[in-house]
């Protein structure tokens, strides 16, 4: 996780048990690709633990694993 969705996980008042949820809960609703990496990220909307919708934009590291660059609350 990214320090950046670190700090808007605190904006937003969300804990890690949001996110986790969010993504197991989720669908992909749109593929960006970054402008000035060319990598393509991905935005996922689900659910957090007390129901509300939760987003998060992640992408895939080199090794295949989720890297969440931001998270926010809708």
């Amino acid at each position: 996780m990214s320090i950046h969705a670190e700090e808007e996980m605190d904006d937003d008042e969300l804990t890690v048990f949001d996110v986790e949820s969010s993504v197991l809960t989720g669908k992909i609703v749109e593929r960006q690709r970054d402008v000035r990496t060319r990598e393509w990220k991905y935005v996922v909307l689900g659910t957090g633990i007390d129901g509300s919708s939760v987003g998060i934009v992640g992408k895939l590291s080199a090794t295949g694993r989720l890297v969440i660059v931001t998270t926010y609350r809708e």
